[in-house]
């Protein structure tokens, strides 16, 4: 076997083996109380220790079921929110934001299917939801702040919208008045401005917090290794992430497994899914505790944001305002809020551990898109733009594998001399290389090259939102599935639908797209004659199906890339073969692979 079919073998090998055992090790997936805050004490001290309450279950001094505050949530006074981009309500109840819809996005491709519901009250199916209250310190009793079950009156606005705040406010008849002014912008964050006004005839001290609450795990997890959900967090520069998974397994304390970072100034914490999450983003000129946890008795996930206990004299008002992002990843968005002091909010999008490969492919990609206006010929574009950055290498390497060629007879006649001497060979070998001036291993590193561009486009592609229904032509209209075509179906001809995508039956009968793909791995393959060694033809004729199976149940979009990809490097690779004076015979050697296993005439 010569050197340019092992480096060839060995590369594409190499690739079968990382996928293949990307595919075994992580396969794609089948489809309690907020008590009442301990009391603070001083003026701008730290955070005091808060317990926050949850949706369902009252401080710690009531005993009224859970039911009859289900109930309670259910019967309490609304206000609408409504935007161009946003529907829902507030429930006077708490004050709570639990009632949220995004008019943009829609759970499948389909027309009449239902926009994407982001928050849900307490009793629903995944209740999720953000509430905010002040913890009791000094000079005032639990009950004398608001929580979760807090009954807001409705003081100014009728409805949320753009410009249009709305105030809420709670007198405890024992000389505070407590005011709520929430207000949203064109997107998706809110601002909460929380303030107290003390008449009695002392001071007090109290610390306000922001709380989200999510009730179990969200039904649509897809607890795949490629993608963060979970909790997310910003430390002052560093990213903190936790899967859903791994809270339970946090260090208890008091019982409740938690984790807690002290006096961040710049950051943010919340709850993050595939393409939607919710943070809550306090101060940053003011040290503040975040805190994830979970609570076992009520399987309630929760993030916490106590910002600095505040003292108010008689006849003062303190006031604090923090922020609220509820809604959709999206990558411009994202670095508005970034832009406006939102400290490295474009991070909370799960950009890997190639996050330097991850981020230039994903912004060259998305701005090929605007150009274009088609994300699948923007995928197209983006690996003519890759394949042009690599074509000095690749030009080097098909120039290697040229001369190679042309040392094929040298090589020969040195296997003679040497004989059995492996070692003489060898030298011998090196000594030709370095006198040529020939790489033997040059041939695999533009194939060697594609497996990092590959992950991380893959990554780009399975967890950026827009490439979520992103459509291409005809039934490809969403880049981020797989290819919804099938040889099933005979690809629409028959009267029955697709197997579901991730069943056996969809690996097995493939779509269009895994079909393109084998093909252009076998054309691409059909450059060089068959090696004249039995295994390696077995190898090499398996190979481009294996992987078209392989990678049929991938995004279409990575699909599309793989065979763009292919295409342009059989392009490039016949022409600078043909530049080195050799022409290569596709058609003939397709034709010597389908004689494949057939004893060949030693007179031809």
């Amino acid at each position: 076997m010569d050197d340019q079919n092992k480096n060839l073998i060995f590369a594409t090998v190499l690739s079968f083996i990382v996928i293949l055992g990307w595919f075994v090790l992580f396969p794609p997936p089948e489809t309690d109380t907020i008590a009442e805050p301990p009391v603070a004490t001083t003026a701008q001290s730290p955070a005091p220790d808060v317990v926050a309450p949850s949706g369902t279950a009252a401080p710690a001094t009531s005993a009224e079921p859970a039911e009859t505050q289900t109930a309670a949530l259910d019967q309490a006074p609304r206000v609408p929110v409504e935007t161009a981009r946003l529907s829902g309500s507030i429930s006077l109840l708490g004050g709570r934001i639990d009632d949220l819809i995004l008019k943009d996005y829609r759970t499948t491709i389909e027309k009449a299917a239902p926009n994407v519901t982001l928050l849900a009250p307490a009793g629903t199916d995944d209740a999720y939801y953000a509430l905010y209250g002040w913890a009791a310190g000094s000079g005032i009793a639990p009950e004398q702040v608001p929580g979760p079950n807090t009954l807001w009156t409705l003081a100014q606005g009728e409805r949320l919208s753009v410009g249009s705040p709305v105030t809420l406010t709670w007198d405890n008849n024992a000389g505070q008045l407590y005011t709520r002014t929430i207000s949203v912008d064109e997107n998706f964050m809110f601002k909460i401005d929380q303030s107290v006004t003390n008449t009695a005839d002392t001071s007090i001290s109290l610390a306000p917090y922001g709380i989200i609450a999510r009730h179990g795990v969200p039904s649509d997890a897809q607890n795949f290794f490629i993608l963060h959900e979970g909790m997310v967090a910003m430390n002052n520069g560093e990213l903190i992430e936790t899967k859903w998974d791994k809270i339970p397994d946090l260090e208890a304390v008091n019982g409740v497994p938690s984790e807690r970072i002290e006096g961040v100034t710049n950051g943010w914490i919340g709850f993050t899914g595939h393409y939607f999450m919710t943070n809550l983003i306090p101060d940053p000129a003011q040290p503040t505790r975040l805190t994830v946890k979970f609570l076992p008795k009520t399987d309630i996930y929760q993030t916490e944001a106590v910002l600095p206990t505040q003292t108010v004299a008689t006849g003062e008002t303190a006031t604090v305002s923090t922020q609220l992002f509820a809604g959709a990843k999206e990558w411009e968005t994202l670095r508005e809020y970034e832009a406006k002091g939102v400290y490295k909010f474009i991070d909370s999008i799960d950009w890997g551990w190639f996050f330097f490969l991850t981020k230039p492919i994903f912004w060259v990609l998305h701005h090929l898109n605007i150009l274009i206006g088609n994300m699948g010929i923007a995928i197209i574009g983006l690996t003519l733009l890759i394949k042009a950055l690599l074509f000095p290498l690749a030009y080097k390497s098909y120039v290697s594998m040229a001369k190679m060629k042309e040392l094929q007879p040298q090589m020969e006649q040195l296997k003679k001399d040497a004989g059995d001497d492996r070692q003489k060979l060898q030298r011998n070998m090196m000594e030709l290389y370095k006198r040529e001036k020939v790489n033997p291993a040059a041939g695999c590193l533009p194939i060697l090259m594609q497996i990092p561009i590959f992950f991380s486009l893959y990554k780009v592609i399975f967890v950026t939102l827009e490439l979520r229904h992103a459509p291409f032509f005809g039934p490809f209209q969403d880049l981020s599935a797989p290819d919804p075509t099938s040889l099933y179906n005979l690809y629409g001809l028959l009267p029955w639908a697709a197997p579901e995508p991730g069943t056996v039956l969809a690996l097995v009968f493939i779509g269009i797209l895994p079909l393109l793909l084998g093909i252009s791995m076998f054309l691409q393959q059909k450059l060089n004659p068959a090696p004249a060694d039995p295994t390696q033809q077995m190898i090499f004729a398996w190979m481009p199906w294996v992987f078209m199976f392989m990678l049929g149940g991938f995004a279409s979009g990575l699909v599309v890339y793989w065979i763009a990809n292919n295409t342009i490097t059989f392009t490039q690779q016949y022409l600078i073969m043909r530049s080195q004076g050799y022409k290569p015979d596709v058609l003939g050697n397709i034709k010597g692979g389908l004689r494949f296993g057939r004893k060949s005439d030693p007179k031809k």
